[in-house]
């Protein structure tokens, strides 16, 4: 796939707990990515963070089951990355921050 220089890069902010349609979300919106095409999607677990709640979730090691904070990246062209935006939102139903940065692609190619 090649993808102009110009893009822009989803960062979506959930928990480690949240759901949709019984999946958990990090994996259903990789999956829907993946579904529709993107560039690219990765998702990261956080050690530590707090959100619109400002309840601290933390990965102490008395608290190995705490809902984590997820960010997941999704790199595409503008285009591609607007068209997704509507059903990405409907999926982040239950709580989460979703932000869009326009983004300059150096390279893109598949590993060999």
């Amino acid at each position: 796939m090649q993808l102009q220089s110009e893009g822009k890069q989803i960062r979506v902010y959930i928990g480690e707990q949240d759901k949709y349609e019984k999946m958990p979300l990090y994996e259903a919106i990789t999956r829907k990515a993946k579904e529709r095409g993107m560039a690219g999607c990765t998702v990261f677990r956080a050690m530590m963070g707090f959100g619109a709640n400002s309840r601290v979730h933390t990965a102490g090691i008395l608290r190995l089951s705490a809902d984590l904070p997820i960010v997941i990246v999704i790199v595409d062209n503008p285009e591609r990355i607007e068209a997704f935006l509507p059903e990405l939102e409907e999926m982040v139903n239950t709580g989460g921050l979703i932000t869009v940065e326009d983004m300059n692609i150096v390279m893109y190619r598949p590993s060999s």
